[in-house]
């Protein structure tokens, strides 16, 4: 058949021979190129795959809680976690796209992968039911699963430094604005973190207020173990 010479190799890396070959296709098919394309699939691929992964992180984990396990699932459906699996699978070499994303390197960009992983899991779905899909994604992301980093890893800059300062009873740290560059579309944010009871002030300079907020806040927990050890503080 033409279809399993055109996508043969990728069938057998995805350990599975679809009964309706088109909706492999429809998946591989970027808006770019085709107005059937693969936006449908992606949405329901998506929330298949937010379930089968939550559901997966609640067995697992039983003592953890709501909050955690919803920074664990996160990390894991992710953008470019799920574009590594996509290059796992060698997707780039099979997309399908129109003549602009092409000259633009559309097969690379991280999003378009991640965005067709979800959508052969929704075409898998389509195809073959919930269990077989289900199998599917436990082993695309059974490395991921197993070497899940710390928790506290995944807690960002600004809750790791509150917890901390709140651990040694200090007060919070302060955010200010002190600059805002560019036009509307295009602005450039710098914000001070500062913890006056520790004399640290730190910077971060980022295109939106929160990133700038969070560089500021990852510099400033370097400087607080340090500060409370000159300090005689335990």
């Amino acid at each position: 058949m033409v279809f399993n010479d055109e996508f043969g190799v990728l069938i057998k890396t995805l350990g599975y021979q679809f009964v309706n070959e088109n909706l492999l296709r429809e998946a591989l098919t970027h808006r770019s190129a085709a107005a059937n394309n693969n936006e449908r699939l992606e949405f329901l691929g998506d929330s298949i795959l937010n379930f089968v992964i939550a559901a997966e992180l609640y067995q697992r984990y039983p003592d953890v809680t709501e909050g955690d396990l919803s920074r664990l699932r996160a990390e894991l459906v992710k953008k470019d976690g799920l574009a590594k699996v996509a290059r796992d699978l060698s997707l780039s070499d099979y997309l399908i796209l129109g003549s602009g994303e092409l000259k633009s390197g559309g097969y690379r960009r991280d999003s378009i992968l991640a965005d067709t992983v979800e959508a052969i899991l929704g075409a898998v779905y389509l195809d073959a039911g919930f269990e077989t899909c289900k199998a599917m994604i436990l082993r695309f992301y059974d490395h991921q699963l197993d070497t899940i980093p710390d928790l506290s890893e995944l807690k960002d800059a600004k809750t790791r430094l509150q917890e901390l300062l709140q651990a040694y009873k200090l007060a919070l740290p302060e955010y200010d604005v002190i600059d805002i560059v560019g036009k509307a579309h295009q602005q450039t944010f710098t914000v001070n973190c500062r913890i006056d009871e520790l004399s640290i002030e730190t910077r971060g300079i980022a295109n939106s207020r929160r990133k700038a907020e969070q560089l500021a806040a990852t510099q400033a927990l370097a400087e607080v173990t340090p500060r409370l050890k000159k300090q005689g503080v335990k």
